[in-house]
Order: C-alpha cells, then sequence, then structure tokens
C-alpha cells in the first residue's frame, strides 16, 4: 500500500477509511468517501496514538498500514472480529436469553432491538461490539434492564448520606468529576452501562441529545440507555477492539475499558463467551 495523507484518493482511501470505520474511528455512513480529508487524518491519528505507534502523524505509511491490518499487497486481512460477514439479526431473544441466565425473557424482548439499533446506528453492528456490549449490560445490570446503582459499601459510608462517598471531597469525587455536595446521588450509576459521574452525564449527554445534567433520569430511558451505551463503547472502540484482537481475547483489558477495573468480569465474561459460541 502506497504512503496515504491529505490529499490522497482512490480505492486506497476507500479501503483505509472502510477499516477505520470497522474500528469504530469513522462514520461508515458518512466517512467512506476516498477522500483523505481532515477528518480521516484525525481518525488515523486518533488510531495509531491508540495503538502506540510513533509518530502520531496522520499518515499511513507501512507501518500504521500494518497495524491497521493489511497486508503487503494492500489488501485488508479478514473483518476485524475474525468472523467473516455478521448479521446483526443473527442476536436473537432465545441466543440472549443463554448469555443471560436468570434474567426475565421479557426484558430481553422489549430492550435487545433497542440495544441492537443504537449498535447498528452507531456503526457498531459487527460481532466483537455486540458481544461487548451484551456483555457488558450481563456486567453491569444483569436484568437486561436500563436501571439506577443500588447503595453499596462502595458508595456509601456506614451510616451516611446514600452515595454521599461519591460526594467531594473525596478521591472517588475528584475521579468521577463531581463538584458539590449532591452530586453523588444525582449522578450515581444509570443505564444499561451504569454511566456515573458528572463528567460523564456532561460529556454523553449532547452525544445522546438528552440534557443528562439537568434532569439525569433521563439515563433511563431505555433509548437513551442504549444510545449511551453505545456512546459510550464507540469512545473506547479502538483499544476494545485491539483487546478483544488478540488471542487469546483479553476480557480483562475490554472490561477494564469500560468498567475502569473488574467489577462484573465473570459475568462479562461468561456472556461473552457463550455469545461467542452460539453466534
Amino acid at each position: 500500500m502506497a504512503t496515504l495523507e491529505v490529499g490522497s484518493s482512490g480505492d486506497d482511501v476507500t479501503q483505509l477509511q472502510q477499516r477505520l470505520a470497522d474500528l469504530g474511528y469513522l462514520d461508515p455512513q458518512k466517512d467512506v468517501d476516498g477522500a483523505f480529508g481532515p477528518g480521516t487524518k484525525e481518525a488515523v491519528m486518533e488510531f495509531q496514538q491508540s495503538e502506540n505507534l510513533d509518530p502520531v502523524d496522520g499518515i499511513v505509511g507501512p507501518i500504521t498500514a500494518a497495524a491497521l491490518g493489511f497486508d503487503l499487497n494492500g489488501e485488508p486481512l479478514p473483518p476485524v472480529d475474525g468472523s467473516g460477514i455478521f448479521d446483526i439479526a443473527s442476536v436473537t431473544v432465545p441466543i440472549v436469553s443463554k448469555m443471560f441466565p436468570g434474567t426475565r425473557v421479557v426484558n430481553i424482548q422489549e430492550n435487545l432491538p433497542i440495544v441492537l439499533k443504537a449498535l447498528e446506528d452507531a456503526g457498531l453492528a459487527d460481532k466483537d461490539m455486540v458481544l461487548m456490549a451484551l456483555g457488558t449490560i450481563r456486567a453491569e445490570t444483569a436484568s437486561f434492564q436500563a436501571i439506577s446503582e443500588g447503595q453499596s459499601r462502595f458508595n456509601t459510608a456506614p451510616g451516611g448520606t446514600p452515595f454521599g462517598l461519591y460526594d467531594p471531597p473525596s478521591e472517588i469525587a475528584t475521579r468521577l468529576g463531581n463538584t458539590q455536595v449532591g452530586d453523588g446521588p444525582a449522578f450515581k450509576g444509570r443505564g444499561f452501562v451504569q454511566l456515573t459521574g458528572r463528567d460523564n452525564y456532561t460529556t454523553f449527554g449532547p452525544v445522546v441529545g438528552a440534557d443528562l445534567v439537568n434532569s439525569p433520569g433521563l439515563a433511563n430511558d431505555p433509548t437513551t440507555a442504549a444510545n449511551l451505551l453505545a456512546a459510550f463503547l464507540k469512545r473506547k472502540a479502538g483499544p476494545i477492539r485491539n483487546a478483544l484482537s488478540q488471542r487469546p481475547r483479553d476480557l480483562k483489558t475490554a472490561r477494564k475499558l469500560v468498567n475502569g477495573g473488574t467489577h462484573g468480569l465473570p459475568n462479562f465474561t461468561a456472556a461473552f463467551n457463550t455469545g461467542e459460541t452460539l453466534l
């Protein structure tokens, strides 16, 4: 593959953009046009940064091309998830029910179509990212419902105010971007991905078209919750795909990229592996 940079055009650029779209860095509906412009350069730089490539310059030379999965002849390698053509319609309620043992089927029937649509709209309809999304729901809200975080020793001190450990001046509050007393309960975990903290509510509200800062409860609306899940995964899509491309898959790192730790890792792993087998 020839070196590609701003001003390049043609089939090689189209292949590059499609691969970047597969990885979640470009919108497949808007950005795959065969013309290497500023948007493509920015996507390349984000990819280079996520892969710790040097330099991060937005130019696709031999090293970046290889990291993107192109062979020496410029032909793309098999799809990122290694599964060939994947039809998201194959993700059915009976299959997902096996990934969520003990969960009421009616919850899956009601919410699975909403989640899958959000993933499609975000360009995350490949097998790996669908499994990532479903595994995340299993780890965060095993009921397959958009729900609020419950009180626990991790967010509430013995005899203390509910979710007070999320309020300043705690270290947790600093990490969550909570700036005033009351932010803890206001911006507790909600939705399928358990969005938590003022920073996340501020960042992702505009992405999904909801005023989550002034109306944080909207994060539990099923459609909003599904779009938040997709938006959160899309923001971390490059590193997540890199973790999932390892053999064996690095599910621990993939989970950490969403949760920040290993909370729910056994449930996440069980759902992911079951889904991968069934799909």
